[in-house]
């Protein structure tokens, strides 16, 4: 590789790309740990446990080996995606929130969108 300063650049530039890469797959393998798995059952979605799979071998391989031109990273950042796109909303409204829940009790019909008028 050359010793340039574009070519030494550019790999920073690529460095930075799997950086932010690895934490946002990091996120997604955070957000499918913390959902409860029987949230995936009732989004008909594949098991908690597959999800969790997948994206901690995405983030493992990509701290240890990753590369940007990779096809495993490459792969590992569409399971991301896909896992924050598509099963995360459908895994968050099946799994509700207790704080969402408790506002909606206590909420009366001259409640606001933001409070009482």
């Amino acid at each position: 590789m050359g010793s340039g300063l574009i070519t030494s650049t550019f790999f920073s530039v690529l460095k930075l790309l799997l950086l932010a890469l690895t934490c946002f797959q990091l996120f997604a393998f955070v957000d499918a740990a913390i959902r409860p798995s029987s949230a995936y059952l009732a989004a008909n979605k594949l098991t908690k446990v597959a999800w969790l799979l997948i994206l901690g071998i995405a983030v493992v391989y990509d701290v240890k080996w990753g590369s940007v031109t990779s096809i495993l990273t490459i792969v590992g950042a569409a399971a991301a995606i896909i896992y924050t796109v598509d099963v995360r909303p459908a895994v968050r409204q099946y799994a509700g929130s207790s704080r969402g829940k408790n506002r909606q009790k206590d909420r009366s019909s001259s409640d606001g969108p933001y409070g009482p008028w």
